[in-house]
């Protein structure tokens, strides 16, 4: 296979659900022939921790050495999961720079990326904002497949669902997604409501012949009127058709100094079942 000059992005942190993630990003890098390099990119203790400093300089020291801990065992899960086959991957690591910004910052370089679902119970310190990867996905303008913590098929992009309303956070995921769509055996377009009026006349472009000019052959499913879960009925059908990748616009807004998702969009992120390829 001929290289696909792809460049994939994956952010690894000191979660134990890095080690899955890194696993699948060399799986995605492989089945679509691209380069992938590692981020290491964590939350230091002391930052978590503000009020570390007035407590004495041992407890800093320690947090410190915490740090230096848990990348040590970041870099040997690595090192681990380099050294099974599959493609190669590339290190590199944030010091001295907050998560978000470090991200982004490499996330320019990058055609694809992979983050994490943020860990919502978990207790570990040294780890990413809550609002991690809508932040980086409105920051850096990249594509992005995010990966639950737990569980998820083992195909990769097999079977695609495709979630799509006629915007542009939906054409952007969409038009990020075609390097899987074409290796996919199966291909679902999910819509709900009726189809947009449209006041162009002649040889108007649309989804359906947007896709056949790429090569793929696309199942289509309209779920009627647009339900109020939508996310909860999203889940539900990937399920239901065996997909193992779902395809969707990220929607938000910037308030104040954080990333409000939309309703949808929020579901998916909190409650997420597969893979999902998301762009803003």
């Amino acid at each position: 296979m001929n290289p696909s000059n792809l460049q994939l992005l994956v952010h690894l942190d000191p979660a134990s659900a890095s080690s899955r993630r890194l696993a699948y990003a060399r799986r995605l890098a492989e089945r679509l022939d691209a380069a992938l390099a590692a981020l290491y990119a964590a939350t230091p203790g002391y930052l978590e921790l503000p009020y570390a400093p007035e407590l004495g300089p041992s407890l800093a020291a320690e947090l410190v050495a915490l740090d230096a801990e848990r990348r040590a065992r970041t870099v040997k899960m690595f090192d681990q999961v380099a050294a099974t086959a599959g493609p190669t991957a590339t290190w590199s690591e944030a010091k001295d720079m907050a998560v978000v910004p470090a991200m982004t910052q490499q996330a320019l370089h990058a055609d694809l990326l992979v983050l994490g679902q943020y860990e919502r119970d978990s207790d570990a310190i040294g780890g990413v904002p809550f609002d991690f990867v809508e932040t980086v996905l409105a920051a850096s303008g990249r594509p992005a497949v995010v990966v639950p913590y737990v569980g998820w098929p083992g195909a990769v992009a097999d079977v695609v669902a495709i979630a799509w309303k006629p915007t542009r956070e939906a054409a952007r995921a969409l038009s990020a997604s075609l390097p899987l769509l074409r290796g996919a055996r199966e291909v679902h377009v999910l819509t709900w409501g009726p189809s947009a009026e449209s006041g162009i006349f002649g040889a108007q472009l649309d989804l359906a012949g947007y896709l056949r000019l790429h090569g793929v052959q696309a199942r289509w499913h309209n779920g009627g009127p647009e339900p109020h879960a939508l996310g909860e009925v999203l889940l539900s059908r990937t399920a239901d058709l065996g997909a193992d990748v779902l395809v969707m616009g990220c929607y938000g807004h910037a308030r104040a100094r954080e990333w409000v998702l939309g309703g949808t969009s929020r579901t998916i992120l909190e409650a997420m079942t597969l893979p999902v390829l998301m762009a803003h």
